[in-house]
């Protein structure tokens, strides 16, 4: 039966998406009010009522019935904006995201927005500025003895009129300004803001500093020859191969043209690393959009995004929903981080997403990594990016030499081997830097009690805690958890209480006391707290001076570090037997990113991997074969096991303070799921429900259920079915759900 049928109320009705859990649009009458718009309009923000809360939604659709009557309608108590607030092609986006991901539509749009526009701010403010009143007879009288008051009168006169900032610089209080408004002898006025102008088209350069070689040129020309149509190229080069400068080349066609460039990189440290090297290379505005922003920092950037006055836009994975005025490249550094999935709430691929925006937009993107995440190669391969390869390192002859060393039979000095300190001794002796990886941030990760052999665990979550250095104390990495370093076992009351394994503040420690006249930066999570504490650090190793980097995943990502020539990579073997199938890739990935830090200048660098399974295939790859034969083999592996990319994921996961409860629930949906994939005829295989790898976190148990198919048309149909049948369901309160499509990790 027909929509129109079922109509109850025929009229117009604005389908509105309000950050709620349903997913769905709900219809609500035009206002009365009136501020309402001459016609209503889709895109527009709205302000409703939504049961006893009134809050902010956008209007999705315009439709002349609803399925309600009229009675059960309520009208929007507000319109907030004179137009979309998103370009067709972002709005576009969001409602394929909340339908591909199944995620409720409201939530999609809120987690779009800045904060201010979430909750209700104007796109657009207003400034207030003061001119002088008539003058009269009564004036001098009044101002006989206010010689400050007559200066300030005297000054907005001369000006004409006169803003905050203006009276500031004049030197003028507030309180004057507060009497002569008082006296009637000044008028406030206010005027909306403009959009800022577009920024000026650059002028082509003709002349770089930097020569391309080879591969660069047939890089840009391939790339330039399509730009302005859809296209995705899988820029993969090595590191220090020069991606960044085919970027540059790329946005500097488009730039000059006055398109405007969307950049996004994993993690907020590069942001500032990314936006110095632009800022140098290009004349107009840069802005950046990433979690350490404030409010009103984030706002004025998207503004000017969206605006058209900032030429390009850095930021990491949310960034990918802010609108461009012209756009006209978007560039993926890194795009094998997983930091691009988000994984929790709405859970999307902002890689993916930039795809299907380029596609939306009808523009070039680019997706740079000198390791590939192997559905990018996949989709390379099959002819739906175009794969380009930089092979060759600019301005060196040879890659890092990289050596696996066995230390499973060695005595080891708090995780390093003889070699390997003899190795860091030697290249900091000839005025080189060192670069130490363990992707374990603390002081330890085990707190253990020597006589009855207790071991400190977090009692939220199926994890030990870990003891941090500073301040004194053991944390949770996983639910935040942190309380003062025990003096004694609670099981027997001993006080023979001991650490066992490495973390980055005990390495550090001990790097100290081995290297006393040579600095020790840490960088991880812990040390990176403080505003601008990582640039500090970044500074410090630029100047070139003898130094040793410690650091996490943090150091792996996209820097450039000149100086180093040594990379020591402590813990290589947690990867090799992960219990989820990305495992090797990223451990993978991890070493040769990290690797790749290693004579990037004119200096031969070399890599030491210490293991205790140096015979292990994936190792032995990694060291004596190149990331593409690496991940040849690992795509075999991956079709031979129909596994992504040769399969498609979607993991349903009920959290609950009782296992049972997790588990029935979960079971009510294996069943829902398995009769619906017998009546449509579709091989959907399931895993589960079973516990999560990490049973129980935050206090909650946790079990999952994983579904695979060869098509994601079949998935989708599916989920889409079950969301339908948990929207009529009536939830347990005490189970949490939720649908996470293409998962990037299973633990």
């Amino acid at each position: 039966m027909s929509v129109e049928a079922k109509a109850k109320y025929l009229g117009t009705v604005l389908q509105v998406a309000v950050p709620s859990p349903l997913r769905r649009v709900f219809d609500y009458l035009p206002t009365r009010a009136p501020q309402t718009l001459a016609e209503p309009q889709v895109g527009i923000r709205v302000r409703v009522s939504f049961g006893r809360q009134q809050l902010i939604g956008i209007v999705v659709a315009v439709a002349n019935s609803s399925t309600l009557e009229k009675k059960q309608l309520k009208p929007i108590l507000a319109s907030l904006d004179s137009e979309p607030l998103l370009s067709d092609a972002v709005f576009k986006l969001l409602l394929w995201a909340a339908n591909y991901y199944q995620h409720p539509v409201g939530e999609v749009f809120a987690a779009a927005l800045p904060a201010k526009l979430r909750n209700g701010i104007p796109l657009r403010g207003s400034s207030k500025f003061w001119t002088a009143s008539e003058p009269s007879t009564s004036e001098e009288n009044s101002l006989s003895r206010a010689v400050k008051q007559k200066a300030l009168l005297s000054f907005i006169r001369h000006e004409g009129e006169v803003s905050e900032s203006k009276l500031r610089q004049a030197k003028f209080s507030k309180q004057l300004l507060a009497q002569l408004l008082q006296k009637n002898l000044v008028e406030e006025h206010s005027r909306a803001e403009v959009a800022a102008a577009p920024f000026e088209p650059l002028k082509t350069e003709s002349n770089f500093d930097i020569e391309l070689n080879e591969e660069q040129r047939i890089a840009v020309t391939t790339i330039s020859k399509s730009l302005g149509e859809y296209k995705c190229f899988l820029l993969n080069g090595i590191t220090g191969s020069g991606k960044t400068e085919v970027y540059m080349r790329i946005m500097q066609e488009q730039l000059s043209k006055g398109l405007q460039c969307l950049v996004l990189v994993p993690e907020i440290g590069l942001t500032p690393q990314t936006i110095a090297r632009f800022k140098q290379r290009f004349s107009c505005s840069v802005v950046s959009l990433h979690s350490g922003l404030n409010e009103t920092e984030r706002m004025t950037a998207w503004s000017q995004a969206r605006d058209g006055s900032a030429g390009i836009v850095i930021g990491t994975r949310s960034a990918i929903f802010t609108p461009l005025a012209k756009p006209g490249l978007i560039v993926i550094d890194e795009e094998h981080d997983s930091s691009f999935k988000q994984q929790d709430g709405f859970r999307y691929s902002a890689r993916d997403l930039a795809v299907s925006r380029a596609r939306q937009e009808g523009i070039c993107i680019v997706l740079g990594s000198a390791t590939p995440s192997l559905e990018s190669l996949h989709n390379a391969r099959s002819g739906k990016f175009v794969h380009l390869h930089l092979t060759q390192r600019t301005g060196i002859d040879q890659s890092s030499a990289m050596e696996v060393i066995d230390v499973s039979s060695e005595a080891m000095l708090e995780g390093f081997s003889e070699q390997l300190l003899y190795r860091m001794r030697k290249h900091i002796a000839q005025r080189n830097q060192v670069l130490v990886f363990i992707n374990r941030r603390g002081f330890a990760p085990v707190l253990n009690c020597q006589t009855c052999g207790w071991i400190c665990e977090c009692e939220n979550c199926n994890a030990q805690f870990t003891v941090h250095a500073n301040p004194p104390s053991i944390r949770c990495h996983h639910c935040g958890a942190a309380a003062r370093l025990p003096q004694s076992c609670p099981s027997c009351q001993s006080k023979e209480l001991t650490t066992m394994g490495i973390g980055t503040q005990r390495i550090e420690t001990f790097l100290k006391k081995q290297f006393t006249d040579t600095p020790v930066l840490r960088i991880d999570r812990d040390s990176t707290r403080r505003k601008h504490s990582l640039e500090k650090m970044l500074e410090e190793i630029n100047r070139g001076e003898p130094c040793i980097l410690l650091g996490t995943q943090m150091l792996a990502k996209g820097h450039h570090f000149p100086n180093i020539t040594l990379v020591a990579i402590l813990d290589a073997d947690s990867g090799l037997f992960s219990a989820d199938f990305r495992g090797q890739e990223h451990m993978g990935q991890t070493i040769v990113q990290v690797a790749g830090r290693a004579g990037r200048a004119n200096r031969p660098g070399e890599v030491l991997i210490q293991s205790r399974h140096a015979s292990h295939e994936t190792l032995q790859s990694l060291s004596n074969k190149t990331y593409a034969e690496f991940s040849e083999i690992q795509l075999k592996e991956r079709m031979s096991a129909q596994l992504p990319p040769f399969s498609h994921l979607c993991l349903l996961r009920a959290e609950a303070s009782e296992m049972q409860q997790a588990l029935q629930f979960l079971d009510g949906i294996a069943q829902f799921c398995q009769r619906f994939s017998a009546h449509n005829s579709l091989p959907i295989e399931q895993l589960g429900p079973l516990p999560a790898p990490m049973e129980k976190r935050a206090g909650k148990y946790r079990v999952q259920l994983l579904l695979k198919t060869d098509k994601r048309g079949k998935l989708q149909a599916l989920l889409s079915s079950l969301c339908a049948e948990l929207e009529n369901m009536k939830l347990p309160r005490s189970v949490r759900f939720s649908i996470d499509v293409d998962p990037q990790d299973l633990v």
